[in-house]
């Protein structure tokens, strides 16, 4: 447990970091919160947020446009709906990359050959 991480005041840091140097056996636990057995309605990766990284990537301006025109928050949508597809990918074993241009799906929007 570092410092730098926790939000507590100095006296609470000192008793829990008193509390992770014993050994399990000898932490007294009292009786106001009881021990969970019933498992069934937890939510797996309630608390779970992923690492965040900043990348420059190239987007067509009419994606851009389409997650922009709904305001504040439309990167959190794109990585919402590449999300989506990186998980459906995943459940059906779909390989990232093909190798070949021809067996990409074809581009929707405006063709930019000249």
């Amino acid at each position: 447990m570092s410092a730098k991480h926790m939000k507590t005041d100095p006296e609470l840091l000192k008793a829990l970091r008193a509390v992770e140097a014993m050994p399990d056996d000898q932490i007294v636990t009292d009786d106001e919160t009881p021990e969970i057995h019933d498992w069934s309605h937890a939510e797996r990766g309630r608390f779970y947020r992923p690492r965040k990284i900043q990348k420059t990537v190239r987007f067509d301006a009419d994606v851009v446009a389409f997650f922009e025109k709904d305001g504040p928050g439309y990167q959190t949508r794109m990585n919402n709906a590449l999300r989506e597809i990186m998980n459906r990918a995943l459940r059906n074993n779909v390989p990232t990359k093909t190798g070949s241009k021809s067996a990409q799906p074809p581009r929707r929007g405006k063709s930019m050959h000249v």
